[in-house]
């Protein structure tokens, strides 16, 4: 590894990972010999792989939570001589400051928190008014600390041609009609998936539309891609694909409808139009970075709340999201925004 390089520790969820390349974009644009490597979990590295700004993805190496004391020194030692003149520290704990220090690399930068002071040497103020979206602070740290935040640039992940014809071929995919891909999934818990049911009336009323469904999702969202297939002629991806892949699927698509997950904002840094349910989770804090969006969100009095399960046991920031409503939304979109 080369001089004038950074190292970024990156977040752990797929989505912050895609939001982050903002923040990178941002680096490259002020300095273009700078060089980059994020340090994120392995899970994450083949959305790092696919941005142009980062030089290497180096795997953490320890499991979401863990503290993992020993795994972080080792990855320490082995970036010690990479010649890194500062860290960005993203995420806001304890844990994700020790390989940086362990490192011995000058400048650490990151919010203040979790008891870090020795941790991070450059520290910041977090300004919720502010920094009132994940962009907002990723990007924020990333300037100087008087600095005013400047325009956010999106995110927009390379696709693969290659891999996507491959795909289409191993898969057989009908490539005749437009597709639109319905992802089911979301990680952090309940409160941020719309019910299966209603994917499921979704799926037939945009095949009574003209589209070719695809529910894309990981092995654990298979079941789920099962029950909305049963009763039509979706094609269950789920558990198929790398998440390469899913990159290169989705960037395929005409349309994509998804909860608040990690796959939303891949699709939405693909080029995708976009359109995000949102139940516990607001549009406000975590929007799609791209201009080709609809989103479905109540603005309820109880949302969002954040949970991983609604505290109030009702549900209604999703089951009051009609299919009804987002088909309508989707057909009415196609034709104001068609896909260039």
């Amino acid at each position: 590894m080369g001089s004038a390089a950074t190292l970024i520790v990156g977040p752990s969820w797929v989505g912050d990972m895609v939001m982050a390349q903002s923040l990178f974009k941002l680096l490259i644009e002020r300095e273009p010999d700078r060089k980059l490597d994020v340090l994120a979990p392995a899970w994450s590295l083949p959305v790092v792989a696919r941005m142009p700004e980062i030089r290497c993805g180096i795997a953490s190496e320890n499991s979401h939570g863990e503290m993992g004391l020993a795994k972080r020194w080792h990855v320490a030692r082995k970036l010690r001589h990479a010649n890194y003149e500062k860290a960005i520290i993203l995420p806001r704990s304890f844990k994700a400051a020790l390989i940086p220090w362990f490192a011995n690399i000058p400048v650490r930068s990151g919010f203040r928190g979790e008891s870090r002071f020795f941790l991070v040497n450059d520290t910041r103020v977090f300004d919720q008014d502010i920094l009132d979206q994940t962009v907002k602070k990723f990007v924020a740290l990333g300037l100087d600390s008087a600095e005013t935040l400047p325009e956010v640039p999106n995110p927009s992940l390379r696709v693969s041609a290659q891999n996507q014809q491959r795909l289409l071929e191993s898969l057989s995919l009908d490539t005749e009609k437009p597709v639109a891909a319905l992802l089911p999934g979301a990680e952090y818990g309940p409160a941020k998936r719309w019910p299966i049911v209603y994917f499921t009336e979704l799926a037939t009323l945009l095949e009574d539309s003209g589209y070719t469904v695809w529910i894309v999702g990981s092995d654990k969202d298979a079941a789920a891609g099962n029950e909305i297939s049963a009763s039509n002629n979706a094609v269950n991806l789920c558990g198929r694909t790398s998440l390469e892949d899913v990159i290169d699927l989705l960037a395929f698509c005409e349309r994509v409808v998804s909860n608040d997950s990690g796959l939303l904002h891949i699709a939405a840094a693909v080029g995708t139009h976009v359109h995000g349910i949102y139940g516990s989770s607001s549009p406000l804090f975590t929007p799609p970075l791209t201009p080709r969006r609809d989103m479905h969100y109540l603005h309820l009095d109880c949302s969002p709340c954040f949970a991983r399960e609604c505290p109030l046991g009702h549900l209604r920031c999703l089951k009051e999201i009609s299919p009804a409503d987002v088909h309508s939304t989707i057909i009415q979109s196609a034709v104001e925004n068609p896909k260039c």
